[in-house]
């Protein structure tokens, strides 16, 4: 078995199609939602996604075929004074999983991380994903902490009204 990992490059459309299979194919598991991208995502991502400053992506090619990905995005620290880099999404295709393609994905954003100049990399994973917190754990990562007194740092959204 022969793993790469390449930078995404969406301007090319064959990878930015297959990008958006693998992100649909996430979309469709349990932990990524379970519905899919909407026929609007399918539609207008790709466009997007080439426009969003500070955008890092990459896929994980396993003999040939694209099998994972790993979309990240530039934050910052205010705390640390640097930059720091959120690792938004991660997927490997299903039958896949548990022979390191995460892995190895994280350590791509991980070097990418060190080569602008990062602080930290960050992440969000649903409480009952087992299997995606041990693999992180595994690659480094623990729940955000400032005073253990205080607790976890917990993810909140709040959705917007369509303008």
């Amino acid at each position: 078995m022969s793993l790469s990992i390449i930078p995404l490059d969406l301007s090319d459309l064959a990878q930015a199609e297959i990008w958006l299979d693998l992100l649909d194919h996430y979309a469709n598991d349990p932990m990524g939602g379970g519905e899919g991208l909407s026929d609007y995502a399918k539609l207008h991502l790709i466009g997007v996604m080439r426009e969003v400053p500070g955008f890092h992506g990459a896929l994980a090619w396993l003999d040939g075929e694209a099998v994972g990905l790993i979309d990240c995005f530039a934050g910052f620290s205010t705390f640390a004074a640097k930059p720091l880099l959120n690792v938004h999404d991660i997927v490997v295709r299903q039958g896949l999983r548990g022979k390191g393609i995460g892995q190895a994905l994280l350590a791509w954003a991980e070097e990418r991380a060190k080569q602008l100049g990062c602080c930290k990399l960050t992440l969000e994973v649903l409480s009952n994903n087992t299997r995606a917190m041990s693999s992180y754990t595994q690659a480094g990562f623990a729940p955000y902490v400032l005073d253990p007194a205080a607790g976890h740092a917990l993810l909140m959204q709040k959705f917007l009204p369509e303008a």
